[in-house]
């Protein structure tokens, strides 16, 4: 059996753990937005190929959409403060060389290992905070504060990365990463609850891990590159149907295995089924508000880099202000599976009005009320992290949040996949027709965002169909368990 040392006892150093876990995550989640408005930059300083620009880009999502499943389990084994720490160590030192970079190469190398350290950290901090809050008000507070950080960090990245490309350079959005990881690792050494893990003898399934390490990377490396090769290229069906059977071979193995990577009874849970797939739907189209809209602004309306990054942030306030000062109160009052209901029906309306998005657009009639309705976000996002841990027990825990993570970057691939192609499709189709280039990548914009609004509707009835509300611990017939029960 695992053993644990106490948590934190007083409320300061559970609120300082709560700030190291929380600090960590908005760090790595800035890390994948911050480089969009200072990819012009980049590309002309040190010299990068149209084509091989986006893989500063895919390095990162590659590393840490294949790692985070094997780092959650792994965290679970040999302790998930361990692989916290080391893990925001490793970013921290690839951040160094990522601002250090004088070459192409150099810098794709950095960000693959910022992917590498970003997945050991994320993976297991959602872990880490359910076992350290295990009242429910407290938890739901808690996880209040972590899910603002995967909500308004892309907003927050976006605004942070233009200020800093054009006030400094492109170096300091990496840079600026030191001192926080840096103060992370000091503060967190002392605060975070320790714990010795299962062992690796209690889960060590290589062969698993090769098979789903292999099977995420190929298959994520294979839908960011479609916008590249096409959805009928011999190399992408190639590369699909390998990572296909390679992700196949790992689900077996983990129904055969005696002690496997990923135990399946963790789908058994319909919050943490259901929750997932959510997950993949509401982020793959809520790819096309995060990027989309930055690339609308300054494509079509000529915006700068500082100026995008400004333009954004109401969609960071409003999401902030959501999910730290009321989304806790109301999941308490009317339960995640509404308030997710909620949220979900405020993003398409986000995206429907962006449908709708006209070629000269004027930011405060055309643009702010579709930023302010981004307070679904920190509706919608709390919610659906208290649902899918609501089923792991303490000892998954990890492997739960790895989960989470996981599906998290598969939606992020399937999003970067699908709408980037539809729309540069769209807007070729439209340039070929006789179409002004503004007008044309409105045309390609205004698809997308339609598709998005699509996969949010597919969500919201995934949501309202399998999810259910989590039962409280008073309203369990045994008080003793921790963790939530799924229902």
């Amino acid at each position: 059996m695992p053993t644990t040392s106490p948590a934190p006892s007083t409320t300061r150093s559970r609120r300082l753990a709560l700030g190291v876990i929380a600090t960590g995550t908005l760090m790595i989640i800035l890390d994948g937005s911050i480089v969009t408005v200072a990819m012009p930059a980049i590309q002309d300083d040190l010299g990068f190929s149209p084509a091989g620009l986006s893989w500063v880009v895919n390095a990162y999502l590659i590393a840490f959409g294949s790692l985070l499943l094997l780092a959650g389990r792994l965290g679970d084994l040999i302790g998930r403060k361990r692989m916290f720490l080391a893990g925001t160590a490793v970013f921290t030192a690839a951040s160094l060389l990522a601002g250090a970079a004088t070459t192409p190469s150099v810098l794709v190398v950095a960000r693959f290992l910022q992917g590498v350290g970003s997945a050991m950290a994320s993976a297991v901090g959602l872990g880490i905070l359910v076992t350290l809050f295990t009242e429910p008000r407290e938890r739901a507070r808690a996880i209040a504060v972590f899910s603002f950080t995967g909500a308004a960090g892309a907003s927050i990245g976006q605004v942070l990365g233009g200020v800093l490309t054009d006030a400094l350079d492109w170096h300091w959005i990496f840079f600026i990463n030191l001192p926080i990881g840096l103060a992370s690792l000091a503060i967190g050494v002392s605060v975070l609850p320790g714990n010795r893990g299962l062992g690796l003898t209690a889960g060590a399934d290589v062969l698993g891990a090769v098979l789903i390490t292999g099977g995420l990377m190929l298959g994520i490396s294979t839908v960011v590159g479609v916008a590249e090769r096409g959805w009928t290229s011999g190399s992408t069906l190639g590369s699909g149907a390998l990572a296909a059977a390679l992700l196949v071979a790992f689900v077996v193995r983990q129904a055969t295995a005696a002690s496997p990577l990923m135990p399946l009874r963790i789908f058994r849970s319909r919050s943490v089924s259901g929750a997932n797939l959510v997950q993949v739907l509401m982020v793959a189209a809520l790819f096309s508000f995060q990027v989309l809209v930055a690339l609308y602004l300054q494509n079509v309306l000529g915006y700068g880099a500082a100026a995008t990054g400004l333009a954004m942030l109401p969609a960071a306030a409003v999401i902030g202000v959501v999910s730290l000062g009321v989304s806790a109160r109301l999941n308490a009052r009317f339960g995640e599976r509404n308030v997710l209901l909620a949220g979900l029906v405020l993003l398409i309306g986000v995206l429907g009005l962006l449908a709708r998005v006209p070629v000269h657009a004027n930011y405060l009639t055309d643009l702010l009320p579709v930023m302010l309705l981004a307070a679904g976000f920190g509706l919608a996002l709390p919610a659906l992290t208290t649902l899918a841990m609501s089923g792991a027990a303490d000892d998954d825990a990890g492997l739960a949040s790895g989960l989470f993570n996981t599906t998290q970057q598969i939606g992020m691939a399937v999003g970067v996949a699908v709408l980037s192609t539809l729309a540069a499709s769209r807007t070729e189709g439209l340039l070929a027709d006789g179409a002004g280039r503004a007008a044309a990548l409105t045309g390609g914009y205004r698809l997308a965002f339609t598709v998005g609004a699509g996969l949010l509707v597919a969500a919201f009835l995934v949501a309202f169909a399998v999810l259910r509300r989590p039962a409280r611990k008073s309203e369990a017939a045994d008080p003793a368990p921790a963790h939530f029960t799924a229902a």
